[in-house]
């Protein structure tokens, strides 16, 4: 379950903190309107040992590509 950051250029500033996880739908028993959500990459904003900040965006078929969706790539 990696952490990135949303805006990839603050990674060099020395107080700031990845605040987004992207992690794979098996890594979590996700539901969603009472209904298991389809397998899949799938990211959330949220710093680490803190609960996300909404529901998950995804699926993706790739971690790569739920990437570049929470970069805005």
């Amino acid at each position: 379950m990696p952490y990135i950051y949303s805006d990839p250029s603050r990674q060099s500033e020395m107080f700031s903190l990845p605040d987004v996880e992207v992690f794979h739908s098996s890594d979590y028993n996700l539901e969603q309107d009472n209904k298991t959500v389809d397998a899949g990459f799938y990211w959330w904003s949220c710093f680490q040992g803190c609960l996300p900040n909404g529901d998950p965006v995804g699926p993706f078929v790739t971690e790569k590509d739920a990437i570049a969706s929470a970069q805005d790539i």
